[in-house]
């Protein structure tokens, strides 16, 4: 017999004991893995600023695994890679022989730290970056000491790390780019294909040529210095694949010392400049005189003033050159690059003609390249009948120099608007649409040959070679108002002009009027003669 209550109680008694023994134990094993996990922790973290503690721990090629893929041109030369670094620092309670560890760093460093201040750095701080990215020299220096010191260099360390090298420099800056000291891509191809390159070992394979690149470079550069020039930008693409073989944009910068130049230079100006490019627009103009079988003659002897419908006086369009023909057909108005006779042509267009046509090359759109956006252009929001007919002579509109290569490539290459690519592409047929009929881009192309035969681009007549090219001379408008003294000069070239396999490309920013110019500031005079110098410099290496 028992007493319910209490013999129950007695056996739950036993019970609770028991659990509270159980508790007791799990709150120990609880404990103990806290502490050996805060104590990872913190070792973690201590090593994350610290490094490894490992005295004159260095980096070993045979356990070298590279953290980002390298970047090359479309030859395999290397235009971005990781090596191996270091960080090299002082930790000052390991250090056993402060003179002597005072002296090897003064060795190695002369020129930044001297004895007296390796002697400082040790009394007030316990630990100590040295060099942050240190080179092979230095890192070689460091560990011939440590073999003939031994542990007597203990607290001078050497932690590995790799180093993002950009072995061409200044050459590639805005296609390229940079990382930051994350490894993260921050400009160019380093941002854009940022997961690419930090996801595979294989390389990043560009479509451009460091041989052609220099060519720009070096005759961009030396155009700015003949000219005095604020900028200049060059571009070379395949009319075919849109393949870009060729991008500067001066000034630049040095990806391996950003903060050394203004940020500025930074400026990509190929998707950032938006210009009003002037007379190369007449190649648009034409076309669409083509496509709405225009084919008469105009007076072009004297301005052409425009008026409403009611007779009002709006404003009048005139040409700097004079011409010896007073009457000209659509051809010769752009082979002559006449204003007077474009604003003629462009007003007899049907109403939405323009925007439309516009509109089927992206001329009016932001561009999304596989090398990063463009700026959006700036284009007449309603049409007024002025607009018209500055827009026909390449005013009121502004665009990137991207979006005029590409639109100009579109109707001069058989009709096809290609999307360009700065990755090279594998051998097969290329996708585009059709913005314009080949018999037409075949006129346009024989225009373009008689321009640089007989008018603005004589100056990059070639033998041997046939390019069709178109000249624009933009006056700069400066907080809203035209500028006269400030020109943005611009050359559109093709070759070869009866089957395009190239276009060219080059922009003056602001070219003075200087003596080789024969004090002008057209593109004739600057622009051209600079795509001369560089056509002969690439054109044995395109065509071997």
């Amino acid at each position: 017999m028992f007493e319910i209550g209490k013999d129950i109680y007695r056996l739950g008694g036993r019970v609770a004991k028991k659990r509270d023994l159980e508790r007791s134990r799990l709150r120990w094993v609880h404990g103990i893995i806290l502490v050996l996990f805060l104590v990872f922790f913190l070792k973690t973290l201590y090593y994350g600023f610290m490094g490894t503690g490992q005295s004159g721990k260095s980096v070993n090629n045979k356990d070298w695994v590279v953290t980002r893929a390298d970047i090359e041109d479309r030859n395999g030369v290397k235009l971005a890679q990781n090596v191996a670094s270091g960080r090299i620092q002082l930790r000052a309670k390991a250090v056993k022989n402060p003179d002597l560890v005072a002296n090897v760093i003064h060795q190695v460093f002369p020129y930044k730290y001297s004895v007296n201040q390796v002697h400082e750095l040790m009394k007030k701080h316990s630990y100590f970056v040295l060099k942050e990215d240190a080179t092979e020299d230095e890192i070689k220096n460091i560990k011939a000491a440590e073999k003939e010191y031994k542990d007597e260099l203990s607290g001078l360390e050497i932690v590995p790390k790799q180093r993002r090298r950009y072995p061409k420099h200044n050459l590639f800056a805005h296609v390229v780019g940079f990382v930051g000291k994350e490894g993260v891509g921050l400009e160019g191809a380093e941002k854009v294909f940022d997961s690419y390159l930090r996801e595979n070992t294989d390389p990043l394979r560009l479509s451009l040529d460091t041989r052609i690149q220099e060519q720009f470079h070096d005759r961009l550069a030396e155009a700015m210095q003949i000219y005095h020039a604020k900028s200049a930008m060059g571009m070379l693409m395949n009319s075919r694949t849109g393949e870009m073989v060729a991008m500067v944009s001066l000034p630049d910068y040095d990806p391996e010392n950003v903060s050394a130049y203004p940020v500025e230079n930074r400026r990509f100006k190929q998707i950032r400049d938006v210009l009003e490019m002037g007379s190369v627009f007449k190649i648009f103009n034409t076309a669409l005189a083509y496509e709405n079988n225009i084919h008469k003659k105009y007076f072009v002897g004297k301005p052409y003033v425009l008026r409403t419908r009611s007779g009002k006086y709006i404003t009048t369009f005139h040409d700097v050159t004079k011409f010896e023909k007073q009457w000209m057909d659509v051809d010769e108005i752009m082979v002559h690059s006449c204003n007077v006779g474009s604003v003629q042509i462009a007003l007899e267009f049907p109403a939405g003609v323009q925007p439309e046509f516009f509109h089927k090359l992206h001329l009016d759109e932001k561009l999304d390249l596989d090398f990063g956006k463009t700026e959006s252009p700036i284009f007449p929001k309603k049409w007024g009948i002025t607009d018209v007919a500055a827009v026909s002579f390449g005013h009121t509109v502004a665009v990137t120099p991207m979006h005029l290569l590409l639109g100009v490539n579109a109707v001069t290459n058989g009709g096809i608007y290609i999307n360009p690519t700065i990755k090279k592409r594998d051998l097969g047929r290329i996708q585009g649409t059709r913005v314009l009929s080949e018999e037409i881009s075949a006129k346009l192309r024989e225009n373009m040959v008689r321009v640089v035969e007989e008018t603005s681009g004589k100056l990059t007549r070639i033998n041997g070679i046939s390019i069709g090219g178109k000249t624009g001379t933009a006056e700069k408008r400066v907080h809203g108002m035209i500028d006269k003294k400030r020109n943005v000069t611009t050359f559109v070239g093709i070759f070869p002009a009866e089957a395009p396999q190239y276009i060219i490309m080059i922009n003056l920013d602001e070219p003075q009027a200087v003596a080789e110019s024969y004090g002008w500031r057209t593109a004739s005079l600057n622009s051209v003669p600079t795509a001369r110098k560089i056509l002969d410099g690439i054109l044995p290496l395109l065509f071997k």
